[in-house]
């Protein structure tokens, strides 16, 4: 059964973020005057505070995973049926893809319109593993820990990975082809999509390598 105000949720929050991502990078390009760094912080800096708001008021409706991979996970801890899983998918690409459209029509540049700048080759592609790896790190220790803090802890590891990643931290399959619309500071190439959600997937899949790997046993911190 699916669950409209879940994947409406889904939906608001995924678009916001892009209006976020991409509305901050125009402002921070046009802002900056060629200052690239500049740029960079006002996008991260933004992008960490909209995640901050947005999984603490949309978390408890859907989760706020506004990310195919944290949907993925979900279906395969058995947290999200395959039906949950599709629709949540969709709703994600669907609002990503609004929300850069938002973000053009703020600025007044074409809604239309695609991105070319290439980001390909392994430096790209292993920063995305590791930016989507330390995602997944990040949720299932903090579900595990502080989970009350998850808000908090998703948007200052975020708003990190701009800065400690070759990518700039995408960690998201949606985004990635969001941001493959808008020929702005944010954008990414078509082309150099596929790359980015293979690498994010292995990063997935490391991530949950990892998570059990981490799993308290019952004697840790008891003395032998």
């Amino acid at each position: 059964m699916i669950n409209r105000h879940a994947v409406w949720a889904e939906t608001v929050g995924t678009a916001f973020l892009l209006v976020v991502v991409v509305g901050s990078g125009i402002m921070g390009e046009q802002l900056a005057q060629g200052n690239v760094a500049i740029a960079l912080l006002a996008n991260s800096l933004a992008t960490g505070c909209g995640l901050y708001f947005l999984i603490t008021l949309l978390g408890p409706i859907s989760g706020a995973h506004f990310n195919p991979v944290v949907s993925l996970r979900a279906f395969l801890l058995q947290d999200l049926t395959a039906a949950m899983l599709s629709a949540y998918v969709a709703a994600q690409v669907v609002g990503g893809v609004l929300g850069v459209w938002i973000a053009h029509l703020m600025f007044d540049l074409p809604i239309l319109q695609t991105s070319a700048k290439l980001r390909t080759g392994v430096g790209h592609w292993s920063g995305e593993v590791v930016a989507t790896l330390g995602l997944i790190l990040t949720i299932g220790l903090g579900e595990r820990f502080k989970r009350n803090e998850i808000p908090l802890l998703v948007a200052s590891y975020i708003t990190a990975a701009y800065w400690f990643t070759s990518s700039t931290s995408f960690a998201n399959p949606a985004v990635t082809v969001a941001r493959s619309l808008s020929d702005t500071f944010a954008g990414i190439a078509p082309v150099s999509v596929w790359g980015f959600v293979v690498a994010q997937t292995v990063g997935l899949a490391l991530g949950m390598g990892l998570l059990r790997l981490l799993r308290p046993c019952a004697s840790a911190g008891k003395s032998h």
